[in-house]
């Protein structure tokens, strides 16, 4: 079986590494000049030429049984144009949803799912009402290309609002309200071609900058009913679309229950933990879902964390340890970039948490 995947970043080095095991074999189609480092030795890795045909590239990839993704910002046109030639998972109607956080919420709208407040706006007037309907302070982003952060700005007034839009007059913006919110969570799920569906158990995720900084799982603290609410919500949206592969739905909790925050089409960063606790790792439950194998099991009997390593070095005389695990992608060390990730298990929940702080502590002192 062969599995091509659109990106060549950390996700597709470990998609490939977890599932050799199941005499799955890769290819990755890169852009021009993109970094290949992650992926260095797991499979063919292509380039996509300039104007090469959805069948050219189906044969540069080896014929691949499936073509997935590691990314949301990747061209949908020619992944619908791929599904002519092999299946395609997640499909090309989820991605470019997903892809776009005004298509995004649209979605959410209409299937009754709730979100965090918002409104659309692209140029002053139109942000304007959005700061009259929502209120202040709010968070402008930016419709695609956002992601750790980077193209959201808080507004904390009108003189700010102002200021904002001097430097940018127009734009393709979801405005939203500011949330106070509790804590935030990601809940995780996998579907497989033939319609299975599993649920990992939800996971506390901890931010510093916008960037995910850690994440402990199972999540405590939150009420029960609230996470089963939302992941039956997470379910309906996952047979709206006939998805296939593991999604993401990052929410925020508030008084009352969860809203959600974003969609990720693919498997994502606060699901690393999964690697050592869960039975089956979200990496390999995705390739068994885009093949059509059954799921396996995502079950956990003991407390995770997963500490992010963003530009930061890590030796493993520096990360390991009894309980701890160390994951390196492979790149280079550069201000903000994610490098790896420390995953640490431990039967007693204190000592995740003892271990997750200390190990923070060694690699980010500041």
């Amino acid at each position: 079986m062969r599995v091509a995947i659109f990106g060549c970043g950390q996700l597709a080095r470990m998609l490939a590494l977890a599932s050799w095991p199941l005499n799955v074999r890769f290819s990755f189609l890169v852009e021009p000049g993109e970094n290949t480092d992650c992926v260095q030795g797991l499979g063919t890795i292509v380039e996509r030429p300039a104007g090469a045909d959805a069948q050219q590239l189906y044969a540069a990839l080896g014929h691949p049984d499936v073509i997935t993704v590691e990314k949301e910002a990747v061209d949908t046109t020619l992944l619908q144009a791929l599904s002519a030639h092999c299946a395609v998972h997640p499909n090309a109607t989820a991605v470019y949803e997903s892809q776009n956080r005004r298509r995004e919420k649209m979605r959410l709208d209409a299937l009754g799912i709730p979100s965090t407040p918002h409104a659309f706006a692209s140029d002053a007037a139109s942000l304007k009402a959005a700061a009259d309907k929502l209120g202040f302070p709010l968070v402008v982003k930016a419709a695609e290309h956002g992601y750790d952060g980077k193209n959201q700005w808080r507004i904390a007034d009108s003189a700010a609002l102002d200021a904002f839009l001097q430097q940018q007059p127009q734009g393709d913006w979801v405005v939203e309200a500011f949330i106070r919110f509790q804590c935030e969570v990601s809940l995780l799920a996998a579907r497989s071609a033939t319609g299975e569906i599993r649920l990992y158990p939800a996971v506390l995720n901890h931010h510093v900058h916008g960037i995910l900084r850690s994440s402990i799982a199972p999540a405590q603290g939150v009420e029960p009913a609230w996470i089963e609410r939302m992941q039956q919500h997470l379910i309906r949206l996952l047979e709206h679309w006939q998805y296939v592969g593991v999604i993401a739905m990052e929410c925020f909790v508030i008084d009352g229950g969860l809203v959600v925050n974003e969609l990720a089409p693919r498997v994502h960063n606060s699901g690393h933990w999964t690697q050592q606790a869960a039975v089956t790792c979200q990496f390999e439950n995705h390739v068994r879902a885009i093949l059509g194998l059954p799921l396996g099991n995502t079950d956990t009997a003991i407390t995770s964390a997963m500490l992010n390593l963003i530009g930061v070095n890590a030796t493993p005389q520096q990360a390991l340890g009894a309980y701890t695990t160390l994951h390196w992608y492979n790149k280079t060390v550069r201000p903000g970039r994610k490098v790896g990730h420390i995953n640490i298990r431990h039967p007693e929940r204190e000592q995740v948490l003892a271990i997750l702080q200390q190990l923070e502590q060694q690699f980010y002192p500041a």
